[in-house]
């Protein structure tokens, strides 16, 4: 659940702080009171792509902030498999847009890629819009449905480990081929000299 959203230099917004309580919340206004510039500061801290026009004029770079009490989730496989410190009751994503157009995600202050931010951005927040419904039709969607029904946060922490170790094995394995072929064309070379020297 969000607890705060706080926002720099974003669109029209010099700074905005929102503090989020339990239960419900709604963002209401009249047309042009600035709810689609917070849901699209949101929808950046979820990982959507970063346009440097999101930047406020004259500022050299906008900061989107949330803060994230996730002790209702199980995410710890999240955290493992992305080698990110895991607390398991707070977890602060941070948006970073230049106004070059150079952006950086951050998950408990540690920078991760764009996508590692939007993963866990979906787990996290569900903004419910048009044609949402199609959600449904989502096997990643369909799945993290069932592992949360499941409760397969044990299951899941475990795949993920050996599922690393997996890659870098395939990664020793190609590492070990190429190294079997260059001592082979070296031998071939080196017999080859011995052919001439004889």
């Amino acid at each position: 659940m969000i607890r705060k959203l706080s926002i720099r230099n974003y669109a029209l917004i010099d700074a905005l702080d929102i503090d989020f309580y339990s239960g419900f919340s709604v963002v209401t206004g009249e047309t042009g009171a600035g709810k689609s510039i917070i849901l699209g500061a949101l929808s950046l801290l979820l990982g959507q792509r970063a346009d440097s026009k999101a930047v406020k004029s004259g500022a050299t770079k906008a900061v989107i902030e949330g803060f994230f009490d996730i002790s209702a989730y199980s995410l710890r496989s999240f955290f493992e498999y992305n080698d990110l410190e895991y607390d398991p009751e707070n977890c602060i994503l941070r948006r970073e847009m230049q106004a070059s157009g150079k952006s950086r995600a951050f998950i408990n202050d540690t920078p991760v890629s764009l996508a590692q931010l939007k993963e866990l951005g979906d787990q996290l927040v569900d903004i419910h819009s048009q044609h949402q419904n199609l959600l449904l039709g989502d096997g990643r969607f369909q799945m993290k449905v069932i592992d949360v029904l499941a409760h397969n946060d044990q299951i899941l922490s475990d795949y993920h480990k050996e599922y690393k170790k997996y890659k870098l094995l395939i990664k020793d394995l190609e590492r070990l081929k190429i190294e079997n072929e260059n001592n082979r064309q070296e031998e071939d070379y080196i017999r080859f000299q011995l052919e001439q020297l004889q």
